[in-house]
Parts: structure tokens; sequence; C-alpha cells
């Protein structure tokens, strides 16, 4: 299970401690650490690292030694890390459940060869790097026996092999030459410790670029740190950048329109899987982009080109025997198209009319915008922008009755009026509202089924040309799909939070002795829903179990699983099974329902007649515990699969002493969860805040814990809290 015996036989060659393999072009970065034996040392080290991974062919290399009497494993020098990914991992306590700590604390080497691997081994580890990687780790024992640090090689995914024999020995050899080198592990954490960053030279030079400036396509080269060494002529135009503005630097640093999250992500990913990504975008002229990243052992190589999905930027002009009466700036179509990816990417109704006011009202110089749907035979304002408050009262709730047969909403056809006499001659009883003059009527059909009417009105008279009211009978269609599918969605939402609502106990049972808070707090809308759940069973008079668990997914079959998992919880401990027990069956019972569904959970019974409790955990993050007199600690527990992986799976058991007056806490990822953000400091983080006080109400702790979540606009995942107080003796 992702180890190997370290102890495969010394290489040919010299013996350990007189070289290793060959240096190959490394170069170490201004202002790195030094070790104790100098830059000189340093250099020692460096080669051996490189030369390993260069041996190997691995991407990444990286070096741990042990830190504060080897509490710590600090990152001492790597190459090919993201900095991402370096900052995770600049310091990691050899107790966490990681494979770099493992492989120091059993002292043998790690081997994980694939993400689905990395979840069952090390599933924090998998959760926090959702990337595909084979990774070795293997400590460095010196001649004494004793341990110094690890070293730490990547290579791409290798599902099903073990690494090679000339993978072990070059492994063995280099960790015997460098455990001879560093120092021992009773030195304390430098402040601000950074590791050396080792890069090797890039291809290149003034040839090079020479020959890559005749192709058409633009190419960039990367260093494994993401910022840019080479930038081609036509690379500079499709970016709108020049060279010199941009080596030196990352992409998404210097170009503001490549600041989105997501592209960053996939040159991580490329570097870290050694697998091609790729993503489109669009640049300030507003001409799309295709951006292709091949990683490599230096750097990534990134191909720029015309996607296809650009389009003619020419605006569409109207009719030129109206040209005086257009407006300012009408829409061009690769506008047009901005706003169909823009309002692809819309969840729900409200994003989808704020999304069309913004693009459509600056395009068209429109003063106002209503949508109107209908509901109980009347008609229903359901967003807009720009008219008054009396305006909107005088359209909602007017019955549908008293239009008249041809009234857009009810023809289902566009509808264009220029003057407000023309409205009246057409349509008697038309209201007018903050004096507007021009109107647009753009029903939204979609599948053949009108949804509403958008109405577009300007405060002066407005002569409507040929082509705009074809672009906005277009605009119509892409509004009306939007709008659609956005309304689809807040009902299925609507109706899975209801679902996952009904699921959750509504009360929970009081127990003499032991007092009880629970929170819930769903995804904001437009997010997914969670399978987040929590429970409290009543097993004796004087025993009870929490129960607190995240169901894999965001949708209605997570939450439906929440469910069938909660019952067959609370069956098995009902039926007097241990904690493991009730887990190992729950998971053999998932495994049938769901097998490509994975869950995590936490559950501990607590008997208050001996003050103890007994907690097993499927791969949930640990509870927090505040005994009277004593600061906050961290709930340690043998850490078992997530529920859902292999059917067979036991799980073992921790007592733990719980004297009266004792706190638990028991939650989700949604509560300290935060991208870039190191999971095992966020719980480090919420431990240091939990202290209760012993008079304070539970209900005052529970809503000070997830405050700052409830504060958050955009959740995208729910949360679920269990906090459990035991009564004095």
């Amino acid at each position: 299970m992702g180890d190997v015996p370290h102890n495969p036989p010394p290489p040919p060659g010299p013996p350990a401690g007189n070289g290793g393999p060959a240096h190959n072009g490394a170069q170490a970065h201004d202002g790195a650490q030094a070790h104790d034996g100098g830059s000189a040392g340093d250099a020692h080290v460096d080669r051996l690292l490189l030369g390993a991974a260069t041996s190997t062919q691995a991407h990444v290399c990286v070096l741990f030694v042990l830190a504060e009497d080897g509490r710590v494993l600090m990152m001492d020098a790597e190459s090919g890390l993201p900095e991402p990914f370096s900052r995770s991992w600049v310091l990691i306590r050899s107790t966490d459940q990681s494979p770099v700590a493992m492989a120091v604390r059993q002292r043998r080497l790690v081997w994980v060869p694939d993400r689905e691997a990395m979840a069952r081994e090390f599933p924090l580890v998998a959760l926090a790097f959702p990337y595909g990687f084979a990774l070795a780790v293997a400590p460095l024992v010196d001649r004494d026996g004793e341990v110094r640090g690890a070293m730490m090689l990547l290579w791409p995914p290798a599902p099903a092999r073990r690494p090679t024999r000339h993978q072990l020995d070059v492994l063995t050899a280099t960790c015997a030459d460098l455990a001879e080198i560093v120092p021992r592990g009773n030195r304390p954490v430098p402040p601000g410790h950074q590791p050396r960053v080792l890069t090797r030279e890039p291809p290149g030079g003034e040839d090079l670029l020479t020959c890559l400036n005749r192709l058409p396509e633009g190419y960039c080269m990367l260093d494994v740190e993401g910022r840019l060494t080479l930038v081609t002529a036509p690379a500079e135009e499709l970016l709108q950048a020049e060279a010199g503005e941009l080596t030196g630097k990352r992409p998404w640093d210097a170009l503001p329109w490549l600041g989105e999250p997501a592209y960053e992500d996939r040159y991580r990913a490329a570097v870290v899987s050694q697998e091609v990504t790729y993503f489109t975008t669009r640049n300030p002229g507003g001409q799309w982009l295709a951006f292709h990243l091949y990683p490599g052992l230096a750097g990534v190589t990134m191909r720029v080109t015309p996607s296809t999905m650009a389009r003619d930027p020419r605006p569409v002009m109207p009719d030129q025997l109206v040209a005086a009466d257009r407006p300012p700036r009408l829409v061009a179509l690769h506008e047009m198209l901005h706003l169909a990816t823009t309002l692809a990417r819309a969840v729900t109704a409200q994003e989808v009319i704020n999304l069309v006011a913004d693009h459509v009202m600056p395009a068209y110089h429109v003063q106002a915008l209503a949508i109107l749907t209908s509901r109980g035979g009347r008609m229903q304002v359901a967003a807009s922008r720009g008219y008054s408050e009396k305006a909107i009262e005088e359209y909602d709730g007017q019955p549908l009755l008293h239009l008249s047969p041809g009234h857009p909403l009810a023809a289902g056809a566009p509808a264009f009026f220029g003057t407000w006499a023309e409205l009246r001659a057409t349509y008697p009883e038309a209201i007018r509202s903050d004096d507007m003059s021009a109107w647009a009527f753009l029903p939204l059909t979609a599948g053949g089924r009108t949804a509403g009417m958008c109405i577009l009105a300007y405060d002066r008279p407005h002569r409507f040309t040929t082509d705009e009211r074809a672009s906005l009978t277009a605009l119509s269609g892409l509004i009306a799909q939007a709008f659609e599918r956005a309304r689809l969605y807040d009902v299925k939402h609507q109706f899975a939070q209801s679902l996952q609502s009904s699921l959750l106990p509504r009360t929970l049972p009081g127990i003499p002795g032991l007092e009880v808070v629970a929170r819930y707090l769903p995804a904001t809308p437009g997010m997914d829903i969670g399978g987040d759940f929590y429970d409290l069973i009543r097993l004796e008079e004087k025993v009870a179990a929490a129960v607190i668990g995240d169901v894999q997914g965001h949708d209605v079959t997570a939450a439906a699983l929440m469910g069938q998992v909660r019952t067959a919880i609370h069956a098995h401990a009902s039926a007097g099974a241990n904690p493991g027990e009730v887990l190992a069956h729950t998971n053999r019972l998932l495994n049938e329902l769901a097998p490509d569904r994975f869950t995590s959970c936490l559950y501990i019974s607590v008997d208050l007649g001996r003050s103890m409790a007994c907690v097993a955990s499927a791969g949930h993050l640990p509870a927090l515990l505040r005994r009277p007199g004593e600061p906050a600690q961290v709930v340690e527990s043998a850490p078992g699969l997530l529920l859902g992986i292999e059917p067979g799976t036991e799980y073992a058991t921790t007592q733990l002493a719980l004297p009266p007056g004792s706190v638990l806490a028991l939650y989700t990822d949604g509560l300290i969860e935060v991208p870039g953000h190191d999971l095992g400091e966020a719980i480090g983080d919420l431990a240091a805040g939990f202290a209760p006080a012993p008079d304070q109400p539970l209900t005052d702790v529970a809503e000070d814990m997830i405050a700052a979540a409830a504060a958050v606009e955009h959740r995208a995942d729910d949360i679920a809290m269990l906090l459990l107080r035991t009564g004095p003796a």
C-alpha cells in the first residue's frame, strides 16, 4: 500500500559520500539559505539533489531537513515546484499525515503512484493538491542510524507501477550521501525561512529566439516558478505587450486580463502532472486566444495562437438611411459573443439580469430595463434596472387578461415603438412610466416556451434600424436561454436544499448532563449544494454518539446519499456497534449504494458516566477539545479511509478522557477552508481561537465560530457544526 522497503542494494560506482549523480546545469537563486557548512556545502547538496532528479527523470526534487528537535520538517531546497506548492510545504510537522512525515517517522520509502492512491492513503493531501503525479519520499538516515530529513521526487502519474530498480538505487545512494552532509535536527527554524530554489538552465539563446520568431504562432518560455524567460515577436503581438515588459514576470501578474485564478491553475497542473494543459480567453483587443502549455523539466513552453472562437470584430452597422438616429455605439459582434459566454457562466436568474443590464444598457444607450414573467395569471417584475419604484408597481401584478391578443407578452413576437404615440396607437391601454419615449419589447422564448419578456426603454424618441432590430431580437434569444437555464437551476437548487434540510435532524435528543448545539449553513444561492450532515444519537441513558460528515459531490445525489448515510449510521449505532464497527458497516453499505462516491465521517461516542469518549474517523477533519483549565487541542485519532473506497476497511478507535465541563467541536471543511491557505494551519488557527468560557452559553460559542463564514457573500460550500459540553459531575 504505497510503500517500498528501504533496502535496495547499493548502486555500482563511487561509494557513498564521494560525489553522486552528475550536476545538470543547476543554479541556486541569490539569497538562498546556507547550511552550517557554508556555500560549499550548499553547492554539494544542490548537485546531489539535481543529479538524482536528472538520473531518475523526475521533474520535481525537494530536500527536507529536520528542525526544532525533530518536530518540524523544513524545506531546504527545491526544483520544479510551483510557488503555491512550495509555500504550502515549507514547514511540515513530523506528526502530519503526509508522505514526507510518514517516510521520516517510519524510516522507509513512501511511494504514491497516482492521484487515486493519494486519495486513499493521504486524503487531506489529495484534497489540498488535486493534481495527478507520482511521488517518492525517502528518509535521510546517517551511518549512526539518525534520521536527518527526507528527499522527495515527483514524476507524471504512474498507475499500477512501482519505482524501477534504477530509481530505487539512485534514491538510496543520494539519501545516504545527503545524510552525511545536512545538519542534525536540533536547530530552530529561521524567521521567514524560504527554501533555495534550484533551476536548470533552459534551452535557448539568440539562435532559438530567431528561429521561433519565424513561426506564425506565438511562443513563450516559463521557468518552473512561472516567470517568463523568452517571448517571441508573434507572442508580443498577440499578448499586446513587449517582451521587455514581460520577461522575469509571471503572465498573470504582468497581464491583468490573465489574472483569473483558473489560468494560473492550468500552469500549475501542467508543471505538477507533466501533462499538456490549455485554456482560451480574450486579449484587451477582444481577440480570442488559445494557450497550450507543454511542460518539461526546466519549465513550460507556452504556445499562443488565435482561437477558433475568434470572430470578425467589425461592428454591426445600422441602416445608412437613418444613420443620424442611431446610438453613438452599437454592439459589435465580438461583444455579443462576450455576452453569450458570460451568460453561459451565470447560474441564478439574478445573475442573468445583472449581466444583461451591465452589457446591454450601455451598448444600446438604454435608460431602463425590466424582465417580466407571469405567475398565477398576473405579470411579475422579475428584476429591473433604471425604473422607479412607482413604475415597477404599475407593471407588477397586472392581470394578463387585460392584455390585448397582440401584446408582445401574449403574442410571443418582438415589437419596437420609436415614440409614445406609436405605442399608444397600437395599445391604447399601455402605461407610460417615468416619461419614457421609446420601447423594445423582446419576448424571452426558449425551447418553444415563452418564459417572459425583456423591456428596453429610452428616455427620448428612438428610430430602430433594421440591423438594430435584428441584433436585439438575437439578443433576446441569448437572454431567454440563459434565463430559462437559471430558472431551472433555481428550482433544482431550492429542491435540493429542501431535500437536504429535510434529511437533517429537526431536533436533537435531550440527554441529561450533555449540552448540545448544532449549526448548518447552506452554500449561498448560485453555488452548488453540499452533502454535509450531523447527528446526535442517544444510545443509553448516559451514552450518546455525535456524528458529522461530508458526502462527496454538490448535487441532489449527494443530498440523497447523505440521508442514507445518516440512516445507516443511526441503525448500526443503535444496534450496539462500537464507533469503528459503525463506520465499517456503513462503509460496506456505501460501497454497494454508490461506489463512485466518497464520504468523510467523524464518529464520537460520549460516555458521561465514565467521563470518556471513543473516536473513530473516516478521513474527516479532527475534532477540537477544550478541557476545563486547559487550552484547546486538536483531537488526534487514527486516520481511516474515506467511506466508499474499500468495502473491507476496518476503522481503529481512540479513547479520550472527557472530564465534566469539557467542550467538543465537530465541523466540516466549509468552516475553515480558504483557497490557497494550508488546511493544517487553518485547523490550528481554529483551535487557537477555540476558548469557550465555563459560563458562556454554547449557542454564543457556536455563533462566534460561524460568524466569519456566515458573513461571506459567496459561500461555495455548506457548513455543518456540532458542539457538545459535558455537564458538571
